[in-house]
């Protein structure tokens, strides 16, 4: 007779590998919450007392469909894009720019206005659908 007949079934439940898998996502999280401070996060700043009140909340930079350009609604020459971009970051103040292209925009033509945000002083860019 073989002898591994002579030893019969074991019904006992192996848990090494189970501690071996705590054990790597106890690694795994442990090192997770240390590197959480080296990756830089957008976090919007404390809110203050006092807020700008002649200023709006937020600036839309729109591509139109017909090619025109318009801040918030209101039409702008693409001549005269950057300078009132610039006017609008309040001196260095505002940094957040949303954008909407329509559809049928080429994607060079959203480019090329994000890099003129960006001229203008904008440093965070949001796209809009």
């Amino acid at each position: 007779m073989p002898p591994f007949a002579q030893q019969g079934l074991n019904a006992d439940i192996n848990v090494t590998p189970m501690i071996d898998v705590l054990l790597v996502l106890l690694v795994v999280f442990i090192l997770s919450m240390q590197l959480r401070s080296i990756f830089p996060v957008n976090v919007p700043p404390p809110t203050t007392a006092r807020r700008p009140a002649h200023s709006s909340p937020q600036v839309v930079l729109e591509l139109k469909a017909d090619g025109s350009y318009a801040i918030n609604g209101a039409s702008v020459a693409p001549s005269g894009l950057a300078a009132r971009l610039h006017e609008l970051t309040d001196g260095g103040n505002r940094k957040l720019i949303f954008v909407r292209a329509a559809p049928k925009r080429p994607y060079g033509e959203v480019v090329r206005a994000v890099d003129i945000a960006k001229g203008a002083g904008w440093e965070l860019i949001g796209y809009m659908p």
